[in-house]
């Protein structure tokens, strides 16, 4: 595996800190532009051994975000165990399939995956009821079936999936946004780090840049959060412009790897 130069280690940390940062102002989606970050601004060239690193460092923030949210009674346990555990093997069948997949179709399936994510951001969310969590709400199969095929999208595309993690269990259980939120924390970062492993396992993760990415992603994250308050009236402009940032970024790299695989 090539190593980095200065400039780029550099790089990843400001890449990691954006993604943090963008976590922390929106609560959700931010890591989707974790991977073309590393490939387009970082330049590094191999996108496996780029989404490898990027689920470890979401791991790893997620993790971090989870003790948070624990200490705060925001996780349900129960519901993020029946919902992880099948999505592990789920992660690790997807992780499998991804490594075998060849590089630029891999970038033009992940593209496409952009901009249906890009899409649903700019749906307007309903305002959600108040409505308490109650074990007889659970509904324990479709949990365990959305865990089985989110994590094979988490584990094939090397992201978190928390967009999706969210509305399944609140959709599932009838808990509250917040509760959703800090209980999908256990699920990201074990599909991230079901994925690393097997990436790891495969040399295709770069440490250093995982190191870099996760220190960027704390400082950006923080930053992101008190910047969250102060623009709280301005939540909807903001959601909306980082899904136009990321369907434009989509767009791109639709169009380059269908050249690279046409051409």
């Amino acid at each position: 595996m090539p190593h980095l130069s200065a400039l780029q280690y550099t790089l990843a940390i400001l890449s990691g800190g954006l993604v943090g940062f963008t976590l922390g102002l929106l609560g959700g989606g931010g890591s989707i532009l974790a991977v073309p970050l590393l490939l387009y601004l970082v330049g590094m060239h191999d996108p496996h051994v780029v989404i490898g690193s990027t689920a470890l460092a979401v791991s790893l923030n997620a993790y971090a975000n989870l003790l948070a949210h624990a200490r705060a009674k925001h996780v349900l346990w129960k519901p993020a165990v029946g919902f992880t555990v099948p999505g592990i093997v789920g992660a690790y069948v997807g992780s499998v399939l991804g490594k075998l997949m060849p590089d630029k179709q891999l970038l033009f399936l992940f593209a496409i995956l952009m901009i249906v994510i890009a899409i649903l951001m700019l749906r307007k969310k309903r305002a959600q009821s108040a409505q308490e969590f109650q074990k007889a709400n659970v509904r324990w199969t479709r949990i365990t079936s959305a865990g089985l095929i989110v994590g094979f999208l988490s584990g094939f595309f090397g992201i978190g999936g928390g967009f999706l993690i969210v509305p399944g269990l609140m959709f599932s259980t009838g808990m509250s946004m917040i509760m959703a939120i800090g209980t999908s924390l256990f699920a990201v970062g074990t599909f991230g780090l079901t994925t690393a492993v097997s990436y790891a396992a495969s040399g295709l993760v770069d440490w250093w840049v995982v190191l870099c990415y996760v220190a960027g992603g704390i400082i950006g994250g923080g930053i992101g959060s008190i910047a969250a308050t102060k623009l709280s009236t301005k939540r909807r402009a903001l959601n909306y412009i980082f899904s136009v940032i990321i369907f434009i970024v989509a767009i791109y790299m639709v169009i380059e790897n269908w050249r690279a695989i046409h051409g």
